[in-house]
This record gives structure tokens, C-alpha cells and sequence, in this order.
């Protein structure tokens, strides 16, 4: 008899093992093409930053370092549940999300927080909501549904999908956000390209923008850009001397424009943009925090300082210096070597994320992909720039290492929508591996 009821246990318990297995084994058959490496990248990056954001803030008595982390736990559940879910789903919803994500930008110009001379954020049970992070999400899905099934080479389209974008930029950009608004048009004319438009129409969307600057950097070189641009609208439009006077029309009315938008920035946005170029000229001011930034990264050499031991770090020379600035943390605590895995990372993940819009079951998920990659490689590129005196200081964080919820959170989703984009393309690798 007890025998019988040993051996009833041990059969209960073989049982429930047995069930266990094969409910994960279940779980894992959702998540079967699931990009393992795109998503272990993420999470090994939040991991990371969460550690550096903690060296950071030794000095104070901050707990970033577990927020950051919190967030991190919260968005890879996010990314699993995401990744289950038919992203199909939002081509039907897109003119909602789109709607959704202008009332979010309105809404923060009325009640929102101001802080830093920009109103960027609204206060949901406590906590400071940036709606614009969220927005970069909205509009990668709104453009991919609107390209989808157009034709990219098609003039009508292109027009239309920039009066599309043209609403939330503007919204942004009178937060005043510049760095955001940036992201939108790097993020258009990206979509654009991969929805076939002709890369002449594309450079005279840029042409305004290089125009003004060059305007006011080196004259001959404008003049020359302004007869190029010419060429490039007579070669590519269509009624030839219409097109070509309308586009050195608009490039010579850039330079008046460029001053009118340059009138909307706050002081310390102009500061900031210019300063990169001659810091020392302020160097208790303005330039404070690049010139400190070149520093760490300097005292870094080649293979770091040593977590905890960076003295700009320690001693609280670079203010704010876990969010935009932190991987000037990285430069002087890991060295050039450090920064240069840390940049292979970042590396890897466009290149996952290349991978898996060339292989997307459909144009939808092969334009959100690509929607997605273009907001983490600009705003990569551009954070890492800044912080080396390359590019002008815009408040673009570096993503999964920049502290900052919203930010933190809004990568996650990015990353679950692709992976939802990734788990659902069987039968597109299945005809590729055949090929």
C-alpha cells in the first residue's frame, strides 16, 4: 500500500513535468521565428545601459539605474506579446493610430509639462508621458500602410505621403522638439526609398534644408548645389522647365525660410546647434557639456577606466550625463575599445533589422521594418556625434542606453512590432531559401 502511493506520487509528478514541458514547448512554437539575436542584442543593451546609468549616478541619490531597468523587464514582456500578435492587424487601424497620434502632439502643446524651455511631456498618475516618442512609432506604421500598395515611383504618392507627415512634424517642431522632428524626416524619406521613389525626387526634398545651411557656410558651394538641383528636377520631373525653375525657385526662397524657422527656435536650441563648432567659446556655459564630454571619452583611452573609476563620471563633471550624454560614461569607463563593441552591437541590430524587412511576408511589414531601422540608426548615429562634438546637440537619446521611460518603452514597442513582422514571415523564408 505504500508502495502504491509512492509510486502514485512519483506518477502524479512525472505528470506534471511532463504537462510543464510541454505547455513551454507550446509557448516556444509562437515564438519559433522569433529573431533571437535582434532581441538578446536589446536586451543585453538595457542591461548594459542600466549599468552605466548606475555608475552615473553614484554621486547622487537617484535610483535611474532601476527605473531604467524596471522599464527594460516590462518591455521585453511587451515584445513577446507584440511579437504574437498579427502586426497585419494595424494596416486596418492606421488612419485611427494616425489620428490618435496628432491628438497626443496637440494635447501636449495644451496641458503639457514644461521643462528645459520645451513643453514635451503630459503627466499620466504621476508620471511624465512624452507622447513625441510614441508619435515616431504612429507614423512608421501610417506610412507603411499608406506605401504599401502604391507605387513609390509614382509623384502623386510621394506628395501625398509628405502632406501626411507634414501635420505631426509640425507639431512636434513647435514644442519645441527639433530632435524628434528630425527623426520624422529621416524616417519618410528612409520609407520612401525602400517604396521605390527616385532618389532625384528624394535629394530635392532634401535640397531646401542643405540650401539654407550652405547659404550661410560657403556661398560658391550654395550656388553650385542650386544649379545641380536644377539638373536633378529636369532629369526627374515631369514638365521639365516648370519643375526646373519651381525647384531653384524653392532652394533660393530656403535660405529666407531657413531664417524664419531659425526665428522659432528657443535661444538655447540655437546654442546648441551652433556651439558644437567652437565650444571653447563658452565654455562655462553652453559648451559646458561637450567640452566635458570630449574629455571623459579622451581620459578613456583605450581600454577604459573601469566601471566606477571614470573621474568625470564619479566627480559629476557632465550634468544630465545619463541621458543624452551617457555614452560619454562608456567612452571613459570602457574605453575605445568598449565604445567600439558597443557600436558592433548597435550594428548587429540594423543589420537583424535589415534582414528581416527584406524578408517580410508582405510590403507592410517590410516598410515597417524599415520605418523602425531608420529611428534607431539616426538617432545612433546622431547621439554618438553629439557627444564627440561631430553634430550639433539636438536632446536625441541613445536608444536602450539613454535613460528615459517613454524613450525606453517606445523602443521596446518598435522592436515587438518587428518581431511580430519576423515570427509571421514562414512562408516568404521558406520560398527565399528555395530560390
Amino acid at each position: 500500500m505504500i508502495k502504491s502511493r509512492s509510486q502514485s506520487k512519483k506518477s502524479s509528478k512525472r505528470f506534471k513535468l511532463q504537462y510543464l514541458g510541454q505547455q513551454i514547448l507550446s509557448a516556444l512554437y509562437y515564438w519559433r521565428h522569433l529573431d533571437w539575436i535582434l532581441l538578446l542584442s536589446v536586451v543585453g543593451l538595457t542591461a548594459f545601459g542600466g549599468g552605466i546609468i548606475y555608475s552615473t549616478e553614484l554621486v547622487g541619490e537617484h535610483s535611474y539605474s532601476y527605473q531604467h531597468w524596471t522599464v527594460g523587464a516590462l518591455g521585453v514582456m511587451v515584445v513577446f506579446i507584440l511579437s504574437r500578435w498579427r502586426y497585419q492587424f494595424l494596416r486596418q487601424w492606421h488612419w485611427a493610430i494616425y489620428a490618435l497620434t496628432n491628438l497626443s502632439l496637440i494635447a501636449v502643446m495644451l496641458t503639457g509639462v514644461t521643462a528645459k524651455g520645451a513643453q514635451r511631456w503630459i503627466s499620466i498618475a504621476g508620471f511624465n508621458v512624452q507622447p513625441s516618442e510614441f508619435a515616431k512609432i504612429g507614423m512608421a506604421i501610417t506610412l507603411a500602410a499608406l506605401l504599401h500598395d502604391r507605387d513609390g515611383a509614382n509623384l502623386k504618392t510621394v506628395l501625398k505621403t509628405l502632406v501626411i507627415t507634414a501635420v505631426p512634424w509640425s507639431l512636434v517642431f513647435l514644442q519645441p522638439d527639433l530632435g524628434t522632428s528630425l527623426v520624422f524626416g529621416v524616417m519618410t524619406i528612409a520609407m520612401l526609398y525602400w517604396a521605390n521613389t527616385n532618389t532625384g525626387w528624394l535629394i530635392l526634398m532634401i535640397s531646401p534644408l542643405l540650401s539654407a545651411i550652405l547659404y550661410h557656410l560657403y556661398l560658391p558651394g550654395w550656388i553650385i548645389w542650386v544649379l545641380a538641383v536644377a539638373g536633378i528636377a529636369w532629369l526627374t520631373l515631369p514638365a521639365k522647365i516648370v519643375a526646373t525653375l519651381s525647384a531653384m525657385v524653392i532652394n533660393l526662397g530656403a535660405v529666407e525660410m531657413g531664417n524664419f524657422f531659425w526665428g522659432l527656435l528657443k535661444d538655447y536650441q540655437k546654442a546648441r546647434l551652433i556651439m558644437f563648432l567652437d565650444p571653447e567659446q563658452d565654455p562655462l556655459g553652453h559648451g559646458y557639456h561637450l567640452i566635458q564630454s570630449r574629455i571623459a571619452i579622451g581620459a578613456g583611452k583605450l581600454w577604459g577606466q573601469g566601471w566606477y573609476q571614470g573621474t568625470q563620471t564619479q566627480l559629476n563633471f557632465i550634468p544630465e550625463q545619463h541621458t543624452d550624454f551617457i555614452f560619454s560614461a562608456v567612452g571613459e569607463e570602457f574605453g575605445f575599445v568598449g565604445s567600439i563593441l558597443l557600436l558592433m552591437v548597435y550594428w548587429l541590430i540594423c543589420a537583424r533589422l535589415i534582414w528581416i524587412a527584406s524578408t517580410a511576408k508582405d510590403n507592410f511589414g517590410s516598410l515597417l521594418a524599415i520605418g523602425i531601422l531608420s529611428i534607431i540608426a539616426f538617432q545612433t548615429v546622431i547621439n554618438i556625434s553629439m557627444t564627440i562634438g561631430l553634430a550639433p546637440i539636438t536632446g536625441i537619446p541613445l536608444p536602450w542606453m539613454s535613460y528615459g521611460r517613454s524613450s525606453l518603452l517606445s523602443s521596446f514597442i518598435s522592436i515587438g512590432l518587428v518581431e511580430s513582422v519576423a515570427n509571421h514571415r514562414e512562408n516568404k523564408i521558406k520560398r527565399t531559401q528555395q530560390n
